[in-house]
């Protein structure tokens, strides 16, 4: 039988040690991953992989802006070789601050769609999730909300809950937006549905899933995984108990965001953390990540039948470097328009 040594997660967000237990192989390959994507499940996949090529996966864990700003303070001296960050806003700023570096992978161009990926092969997706809206059909008439437009209709004065404008979910949908619809109409939009807000703009998804529940407002936007989540009791039979009391509307198409990884700019272990990022791209990692999180694979959508509920969606066209690309229009436009 193989001997087992005890591998370290650092989590910096909360600074404590969890030891998974991985192989010995004597190469002592390893990888040094810097992860804003905050699931334990995904320490299954690492674990599997270093099964599967005798690479340690070192991982360590913390909010998408400040391992950016770790990065940045870092400069040569880091120590990251692979980075995993969720939303295009957070991946393309990563790019763009010159955080990473090209990949040639042929694995890589085949698994990962194209809208997906960076035209300058510094970025990969590795999962998908949709931006929904969720309501509550005894304070608002689901039948007239289709589509994110739709929240700015007078009619729905005083029932809009939404998140704040750090959220960089929120600002890559008013990216889609500007891509899709262009700067005019959307700012048009933008200043409909802000004079619909009922409360004080939110912290977080969940705490919007909440509200709605409650009556507090009659319709919000989220993204689909956490609506799963809560439903499933991840959170708790209260937050499940919630989540029940609500209905999840998914505009056709959709705007569909993603969790990506990236090599870092001064990485050491080049080849093991390309290795890596194949392998979380390829069908059965971004399953395997994507899976028990309730988010969508690269090429197919999560056949939990909690998610299926929530009907079938069409991405639309706009690609994750466009999102990218109009994140700073975005952020002054919600500024201008009093989404704080």
């Amino acid at each position: 039988m193989q001997k087992f040594k005890k591998l370290f997660f650092t989590a910096l967000a909360s600074s404590f040690l969890v030891n998974v237990n991985l192989p010995l192989y004597s190469t002592e390959r390893e990888v040094k991953v810097y992860s804003g994507r905050h699931y334990n499940t995904d320490r299954d996949i690492y674990k599997k992989f270093a099964e599967e090529t005798g690479i340690k996966v070192r991982l360590i864990e913390a909010a998408g802006i400040s391992l950016i700003e770790r990065l940045k303070r870092e400069g040569k001296n880091s120590q990251a070789d692979l980075i995993l960050l969720v939303d295009a806003a957070r991946i393309t700023n990563a790019a763009k601050l010159g955080l990473l570096q090209k990949i040639e992978s042929s694995s890589l161009e085949k698994d990962v769609p194209f809208g997906l990926k960076d035209p300058n092969k510094e970025w990969y997706a590795l999962t998908r999730r949709v931006r929904v809206m969720v309501a509550n059909p005894k304070v608002v008439d689901i039948s007239k909300i289709n589509d994110y437009t739709d929240l700015a209709d007078p009619s729905l004065k005083g029932k809009v809950c939404l998140r704040n404008r750090k959220s960089p979910y929120n600002q890559s949908l008013v990216a889609n937006q500007i891509v899709n619809k262009g700067p005019e109409a959307t700012k048009t939009w933008l200043k409909g549905m802000i004079s619909n807000v009922s409360q004080p703009f939110f912290p977080g998804d969940i705490s919007i899933v909440r509200a709605v529940s409650k009556r507090k407002c009659g319709v919000g936007i989220v993204n689909h995984y956490y609506v799963a989540r809560m439903l499933a009791g991840v959170n708790g039979r209260r937050d499940s108990l919630y989540a029940k009391k609500t209905v999840v509307l998914t505009p056709n198409p959709a705007h569909v965001n993603i969790s990506a990884g990236g090599l870092a700019k001064y990485a050491t272990n080049k080849s093991e953390a390309i290795q890596l990022l194949e392998y979380l791209a390829s069908p059965k990692g971004s399953k395997g990540l994507a899976a028990p999180t309730f988010e969508h694979p690269l090429k197919e959508v999560n056949q939990n039948q909690i998610v299926k509920s929530f009907g079938e969606f069409t991405p639309d066209k706009v690609t994750v470097e466009q999102l990218g690309n109009n994140n700073s229009m975005a952020i002054r436009m919600m500024k201008e328009v009093g989404w704080d």
